[in-house]
């Protein structure tokens, strides 16, 4: 199947440049998979659109301020780096801008508020990717100082410099782990209230964590669906995740996985043999479209995708190509909001 056979049109005014003012008074739009049926709601619904005994997996993973903003030594010139991945005391996995003139050896330096990292260009990679040496200056723990001077690492979509609404808002209320570059924004929802009324309906909230790497904005470049990649993320699903879920599937109830990042954790652990969910750590390169099957997935709620993107297929490979265009079609006709901080859907 080809890529363009997930596109639609998207006015740009429909990507939320913004959270909405409350999390829970998001809109909702409830898809009905099997019959294909739409219906209009708000994430505070939750409680009455689920039923007693569903067990939503929501991910915990924490963003943290992985864009950091510079200068390179000596010319003065500006850089701006985003933290993928550390991999080593020293060494991280970066992307950096402008990618063309920070060769091996070059030194850039961010600073702010009295604290300041140093940083050294070790390797170079494709598309502005590249390896350095990060340290301190004075000798800090690194993180401490990145929580400190970095930014919100904003999706490219969002076309305005971060605020300090941000460090809120681009967060779920539950994030503890941390390790993304990018929220598992159905989360973002979620309040403290609203799970409450939730476990007072008779639905548990379980938790997993997968830290979002940069690949979640990758494009699928070529025009055929099957030949596209995602990036490894590591995972973890803790004991008390996969008990439960496994007695949920057990009886008959339904797993619901707030996010495509929570879906890909429960499909990356279930097992080929009998769908159970095996606890621990690892590390998902699961890449869902239309043909996959779904072990655990019973419902997904999941902000709306852009066209084309790898996430967008996930969903319609869970409802079903031709009833999720139509349903996204109907959002746009209704002005609903995209993306990261855009309005809600949940398929059942």
């Amino acid at each position: 199947m080809k890529v363009s056979d997930f596109d639609f049109d998207l006015p740009t005014e429909l990507i939320a440049q913004s959270p909405a003012e409350e999390r829970e008074a998001a809109r909702l739009l409830l898809l009905d998979r099997a019959t294909g049926e739409l219906a209009h709601y708000h994430v505070a619904d939750l409680p009455e659109l689920l039923s007693p005994g569903d067990l939503l997996v929501v991910n915990d993973t924490r963003v943290f301020p992985a864009r950091l903003l510079g200068y390179r030594v000596p010319s003065g010139g500006a850089v701006e780096c985003l933290l993928l991945k550390r991999l080593d005391d020293e060494q991280w996995e970066v992307l950096m801008h402008p990618g063309q003139k920070l060769k091996v050896g070059a030194r850039v330096r961010f600073e702010a508020d009295g604290s300041a990292l140093e940083a050294e260009v070790v390797a170079r990679h494709f598309h502005g990717r590249r390896i350095i040496r990060l340290w301190s200056v004075p000798d800090e723990r690194v993180e401490a100082v990145v929580e400190r001077i970095g930014h919100v690492p904003l999706p490219p979509y969002i076309r305005r410099p971060d605020a300090d609404v941000d460090r809120e808002r681009y967060q779920t209320v539950y994030a503890t782990a941390t390790g993304s570059v990018a929220a598992p924004t159905a989360g973002l929802h979620l309040t403290e209230p609203l799970l409450k009324r939730l476990a007072r309906h008779g639905i548990e909230t379980v938790r997993v964590t997968l830290h979002v790497g940069y690949g979640t904005f990758q494009p699928i470049r070529g025009e055929q669906m099957e030949d596209h990649r995602v990036e490894a993320e590591p995972y973890e699903v803790p004991a008390s995740t996969a008990e439960a879920v496994n007695l949920a599937l057990s009886e008959g109830r339904r797993v619901i996985a707030v996010g495509t990042t929570s879906t890909r954790t429960l499909e990356t652990a279930a097992s080929a043999v009998d769908g159970r969910i095996q606890s621990g750590a690892g590390v998902s390169e699961l890449y869902l479209y239309p043909g996959a099957s779904f072990r655990v997935l019973g419902g997904v709620l999941t902000n709306f995708h852009l066209p084309r993107s790898s996430l967008l297929l996930l969903v319609a490979a869970f409802a079903g190509r031709e009833r999720v265009l139509h349903a996204y079609r109907e959002a746009v006709r209704q002005g609903y909001r995209f993306y990261s901080y855009g309005d809600a859907m949940l398929v059942l």
